[in-house]
């Protein structure tokens, strides 16, 4: 996770911002053409200044800038750095009861997003014992709580390779059948009025192949 309240990564991300509407302030649009200019940035891709990754912006958030570096006469790409939160290194409004919820529900479902944990959060202790999906994300990153993968079938099969594993019961093709009736999920009307029909699948049991299917009434 980057950390915006570095003096380096604030002095980048101004830069990037000023880059990027600069042009809007050195050639003003006509009037009433802002908004297509703002249009026309959102919708193009530019570079990360930390990562490298590719990232869009909204068109309110250039037209913030924008306005924002306008009415800085003095120095228009110092008003654009990232500002920097009062509470910065600290966890606001983790009571002792959530944080003991969060680690125990890691615990047992790694595997969840942060998304879905805070939502068992929310059902678990009620909205107004946990903050917002920021704040607890910014609690996983700091504690590295990190989202582990679930095992492929095939590597959680790795322990039991020493037991016979089969996919089939019969080794070979018409060494085992199988037969068996199904009832449909709806009713069908006869000339003696409605009735469930049932299906009768006879199947090889390696190949799969079922040689006879067929509906009845009884």
């Amino acid at each position: 996770m980057t950390d915006q309240s570095d003096p380096a990564n604030r002095d980048r991300w101004a830069r990037l911002r000023f880059a990027i509407i600069g042009p809007l302030l050195a050639a003003p649009p006509a009037k009433g053409e802002l908004q297509d200019a703002l249009r026309v940035l959102s919708r193009r891709t530019w570079e990360h200044p930390t990562t490298g990754r590719p990232i869009q912006f909204g068109k309110s958030t250039l037209e913030r800038w924008f306005y924002a570096a306008r009415r800085a006469h003095q120095d228009p790409v110092a008003v654009l750095k990232t500002k920097v939160r009062r509470d910065a290194g600290r966890h606001r409004v983790l009571s002792p009861s959530l944080i003991e919820a969060i680690h125990a529900q890691y615990r047992q479902h790694p595997s969840w997003s942060v998304q879905l944990h805070y939502d068992n959060l929310v059902a678990l202790l009620g909205k107004e014992d946990v903050p917002s999906y920021a704040t607890v994300r910014r609690y996983f990153a700091a504690q590295g709580l990190r989202r582990v993968p679930r095992r492929s079938r095939s590597k959680a099969r790795e322990p039991f390779t020493r037991r016979e594993v089969r996919s089939y019961e019969a080794e070979h093709c018409n060494a085992l059948w199988h037969l068996d009736y199904h009832f449909g999920s709806r009713n069908v009307l006869t000339s003696r009025g409605w009735a469930k029909p049932l299906a009768l699948c006879i199947i090889d049991d390696r190949s799969r192949l079922a040689t006879h299917t067929q509906w009845y009434l009884t």
